[in-house]
């Protein structure tokens, strides 16, 4: 059940997101939590995003990486987790997140199968079935929502916090990989131009699309109308894990603080707009087109306080 030690939204009306209405969609949601918890949100996806990005930047130089450079890397990460696992800092932040890790009793499963789906990235560039895209995101997509999930729940219990009671990987699944599919229709363009590509091979196959026809597409900005009907394929797939994250968002209403479920609410808000703008029939589907203004983000986050605070008052 809900937690008696935050019943009311009234901080929500003090929250100034003018400066970060452009940032990542979870940290505007975790803006929502009280400082200790937020600064733990920022510590545990600094961890996630120092290797992811290394991976992706030089997997975006555009030359494949050599085996020597795969070991390489495949060797720093094994490293970094066996000295967390461990307890044993190289450094001051890795010193701080292991701090963060024994705070918030934290799960340490979701950075493993977040560098397992790394290990991936380094071998493969795509993913032959759209099954393989789904193992993928067991650690892409759905670590790092577990992670949130887990701050959202946790109770204090003295200096330290006490882990949810419910299972924070089934919490986070749906709109993980929701929101995850978003991502990848919004962001195609953007994608391709860094010699990345998220869409699977045997849905682009059926129709009737390679990996060549979607760098032109990406490249002209004009949709075909085979790009057109994969865009309709994922829009019906992400539109099956859309109500699946809005029944499971509606059942944990009862096991978060309304803050913590606000931000579950926000996250959940943000990339419906996104998504609400994929318009595989008559829609340019740039990256552009499908990107709210930060004037639109900020309305769509006030409407969503207020229809929760509306709620909260019945």
């Amino acid at each position: 059940m809900a937690h008696d030690s935050d019943t009311t939204l009234d901080f929500a009306s003090d929250l100034d997101f003018s400066e970060i209405l452009t940032n990542p969609i979870l940290d505007i949601a975790a803006r929502f939590w009280e400082q200790d918890r937020y600064e733990a949100f920022r510590v545990c996806y600094r961890s996630m995003r120092r290797i992811d990005d290394l991976v992706d930047d030089r997997k975006a130089a555009g030359v494949a990486l050599t085996a020597q450079e795969i070991r390489q890397y495949e060797a720093m990460i094994e490293r970094w987790m066996n000295a967390v696992r461990a307890g044993r800092a190289e450094d001051a932040f890795q010193k701080e997140f292991v701090n963060t890790l024994d705070c918030f009793a934290l799960p340490f499963w979701p950075w493993e199968r977040l560098f397992r789906a790394m290990a991936y990235d380094l071998t493969h560039n795509g993913f032959p079935t759209f099954l393989t895209f789904l193992r993928y995101c067991e650690g892409a997509a759905i670590s790092p929502a577990a992670i949130f999930m887990h701050l959202c729940g946790v109770r204090r219990a003295g200096e330290k916090y006490q882990a949810p009671e419910f299972d924070i990987r089934k919490v986070a699944r749906p709109l993980a990989v929701f929101s995850y599919l978003v991502h990848i229709m919004r962001d195609f363009q953007k994608d391709q131009e860094q010699g990345l590509n998220y869409f699977a091979d045997d849905l682009c196959a059926r129709c009737g699309l390679s990996s060549g026809d979607l760098r032109a597409v990406a490249g002209s900005g004009q949709p075909t109308p085979d790009f057109r009907r994969l865009m309709a394929l994922y829009q019906g797939i992400a539109e099956y894990y859309r109500r699946k994250s809005r029944a499971m968002i509606d059942r944990m209403k009862a096991h978060l603080e309304p803050r913590y479920y606000l931000s579950y609410e926000i996250i959940y808000s943000l990339y419906l707009q996104i998504f609400e703008r994929v318009n595989p029939e008559e829609g340019t589907l740039s990256t552009a087109a499908m990107n709210p203004s930060p004037e639109e983000v900020r309305a769509r986050i006030d409407t969503t306080v207020r229809h929760i605070q509306s709620q909260s008052n019945v």
